[in-house]
């Protein structure tokens, strides 16, 4: 418990009267660090901190990194930017060895300040300066942990610069056209059939990697820790990230394999504006970043470029591509859906090459200027279209229904109305694409006049709805005719629950193998629900291990 004299001991508040600081001292929260251990992280609440012992370092993530920004000893402060600012933390301080630190809640803070400006002064005055010291941090240009060198309408380029995008891989991308290109590949331009070619920022070059051993040079995690885990985590969208992080916060050994980068379909959303506690909307990419560092720093494993093969339902061993395999006391299904393909003759070969599937805030780039087309008519294509607007000369969103009322909610169609460069073209379809190397026009039919008209097309996105692709699971596992997961009360309408108790809600019809999101079968398919169902998926998952161990126990 603090004391008087550790109060007093910190200059800030050596002046304070001695009822003062007797009130900071049966206020204040006394934290004690284990060597590691945090005092707040970036992100955190607004607080005054105080270091009575050891030393805190200052990080901040950049890129994924932990960049050490400072430190601060006994005496010193921290808090006092977000306090000066109503803002968040813009760092984390975590104790380097074990620490001792008080800790000041804002209210708190405040009420002090009332009766003793001069502590405020203090804190404004030394607040100044280090928004003066963060200032020149951001002044400083920032150095692309790769930077790739590959033709505009390379369908492998692409995948690569996607990859890096959802991996938060800062990258620069350098064509042979661009005017930049001496200064962001000096020595020379690699040959076009090199490329394309990547400089990671110790100099390495690589030439056509594939995305595994590309993400294995870049320090992500690719292989398992262990060889039995609790429960592994198959999909790394916003449902298997919820269940990492409930997961890891629970105790559990908690693994997460993804084949591409967590986010999922939702990863390449460019604005959700309807996800609780973002008021100005959030991108999916933002909201997987979070999340990911939130499984990871809780203890979740993270395994990216890796697909599942096979589950045995028996014994839960799950066969990882690349002759891996691990053991599972539970299995959480939340692979998602994949985009539904469009049947166009030629469409396949020009994907990559100004055809997209779905769309995420790097392909900004590929927009910039151009006459864009989007096919769907629900959230995810009235998201594209408003972020694409901002960077496309016009945006003509294409639908085959005559009212986008039937499946887009109303924010988004009013703020469609409200863009200058947006057309809604309904009652229409895409016929025909035109383009040899890179898509050039697009032929749109009016399905009410039967006139087809050709619009020249700088990049066409398609959201025309998503499947399951569950057909490699085991067939003890029951799907519908599309392949969705049905589990709780649908398992035992089905016909195929045997067990000698109901099935949790969210269990499959296999016990100890839960589905959670978009993958299980259910009406709702929301970013928000499937978070929710990850969470809960964790609260069964915990229920049926403490039913199997008494089980055990007992010996039934």
């Amino acid at each position: 418990m603090l004391t008087v004299d550790d109060v007093r001991a910190i200059p800030l508040f050596s002046t304070l009267s001695e009822v003062e600081l007797e009130r900071l001292a049966l206020t204040a929260a006394d934290m004690h660090l284990g060597a590691g251990e945090f005092a707040v992280h970036e992100g955190g609440e607004r607080a005054l901190y105080a270091v009575i012992a050891g030393k805190i370092e200052v990080i901040k993530l950049v890129d994924g990194i932990a960049r050490t920004l400072g430190w601060r000893i006994p005496g010193t402060i921290f808090g006092e930017v977000p306090l000066t600012l109503g803002t968040p933390f813009p760092g984390g301080y975590r104790a380097s060895i074990a620490s001792r630190v008080m800790r000041i809640d804002a209210q708190q803070y405040y009420a002090v300040a009332a009766t003793a400006p001069d502590v405020s002064l203090k804190v404004s005055a030394l607040a100044r300066e280090r928004i003066g010291g963060l200032q020149g941090i951001a002044a400083e240009a920032p150095k692309p942990r790769v930077t790739l060198f590959g033709l505009r309408w390379d369908s492998v380029c692409t995948d690569l610069r996607r990859f890096l995008a959802r991996n938060q891989i800062t990258h620069e991308w350098a064509t042979p056209d661009s005017p930049e290109v001496g200064k962001q590949w000096p020595g020379g331009r690699p040959a076009d059939a090199d490329c394309p070619v990547l400089r990671l920022s110790d100099g390495t070059l690589i030439t056509r990697p594939n995305a595994r051993d590309l993400a294995e040079r870049l320090g992500l995690q690719i292989r398992p820790n262990r060889t039995e885990y609790d429960t592994v985590i198959i999909g790394g969208g916003p449902a298997g990230l919820a269940a990492a992080v409930y997961g890891a916060s629970e105790g559990l050994r908690t693994v997460v394999v993804e084949r591409e980068a967590p986010g999922g379909q939702a990863g390449t959303s460019s604005r959700i504006e309807n996800y609780l506690g973002f008021p100005s909307g959030v991108s999916g990419d933002e909201l997987a970043s979070r999340a990911l560092q939130q499984a990871r720093r809780l203890g979740a494993e993270i395994l990216v470029t890796r697909s599942v093969t096979r589950i045995d339902p028996v014994t839960r061993q799950i066969f990882l591509d690349g002759d891996e395999m691990v053991s599972a006391r539970t299995i959480v299904l939340a692979s998602g859906v994949t985009w539904r393909r469009l049947a166009i003759d030629g469409f396949d070969r020009l994907i990559g090459k100004g055809i997209y599937y779905g769309a995420a805030r790097s392909e900004a780039g590929a927009a910039h200027g151009l006459d864009l087309h989007l096919i769907g008519a629900g959230n995810s294509a009235g998201q594209a279209a408003l972020f694409f607007a901002n960077h496309a000369r016009k945006v003509t969103l294409v639908a085959r229904g005559n009212l986008l009322e039937k499946s887009m909610s109303r924010y988004l169609i009013e703020q469609l109305r409200g863009k200058p460069n947006i057309e809604c073209r309904l009652n229409s379809e895409i016929i025909a694409i035109q383009g040899d190397t890179h898509l050039s026009a697009v032929d749109i039919i009016d399905r009410s006049s039967k006139a087809i008209r050709r619009e020249d097309c700088g990049a066409l996105f398609v959201f025309i709805g998503a499947d399951a692709e569950t057909q490699w699971l085991p067939a003890a596992i029951a799907r519908d005719s599309r392949g969705y997961i049905p589990t709780g009360d649908d398992v035992v309408k089905s016909g195929r629950w045997s067990h000698n108790r109901d099935p949790y809600l969210l269990e499959s019809s296999v016990p100890g193998i839960f589905a959670c999101g978009d993958v299980r079968l259910s009406p709702v398919k929301r970013v928000a629900s499937a978070v929710g169902e990850g969470s809960m998926a964790i609260a069964f998952v915990q229920q049926y291990l403490q039913n199997e161990g008494r089980s055990q126990r007992s010996g039934t």
